[in-house]
């Protein structure tokens, strides 16, 4: 019984990896879908279909040259990355006040209201930890440290040295992703 599950096992591991192969040859190069289908006509010859969202689409000719093109790809993937991370938390404070944890307003789109009310805004509801009063000066916290942090990715950041700026692996990819 074991080997017969085994077998059954490795069949259907070679069959999915087949599957996704033949799924990611369907959308990149010149046979992928394109953003009008057959109606897409005539492709501008920069869009190869190399990229993922390559759909033979670029009518302000955002892409055309590859430097610019390069630009905007790593701008795009270090704000998907904090999008991520936001989304992050917004759920966090909630999950965490499902389970017990207490906060003045969990759900993230009524919490940032407590700045105006009195007394201000307490983070994770203590007042020894945080306690912002001033919307002005949340603000100018932010931009600083936001500033500092792009800052120190621009001028090579903690990617060190061969390492990739976009995907820099190692202590960066702890699940080897």
């Amino acid at each position: 019984m074991a080997l017969m599950l085994k077998s059954a096992t490795a069949k259907a591991a070679v069959r999915g990896s087949r599957q996704v192969t033949r799924a990611a040859i369907e959308w990149y190069g010149p046979d992928r879908p394109k953003y009008l289908g057959w109606l897409s006509g005539e492709t501008p010859a920069y869009l190869t279909g190399e990229f993922a969202g390559d759909y033979g689409w670029d009518t302000a000719g955002l892409s055309a040259d590859p430097e610019t093109f390069r630009r905007y790809r790593e701008l795009e993937l270090i704000h998907a990355r904090w999008a991520m991370l936001g989304a992050l938390g917004c759920v966090t404070p909630e999950l965490l006040a499902k389970n017990g944890v207490k906060f003045g307003e969990a759900v993230w789109f009524k919490a940032g209201a407590q700045i105006f009310q009195e007394g201000g805004l307490n983070y994770l509801g203590n007042s020894s930890l945080i306690h912002a009063q001033s919307i002005l000066a949340t603000l100018a916290c932010q931009v600083i440290l936001m500033g500092l942090v792009e800052g120190y990715r621009v001028n090579g950041g903690p990617a060190g040295e061969g390492l990739d700026p976009l995907y820099p692996g190692e202590a960066f990819d702890p699940l080897g992703l």
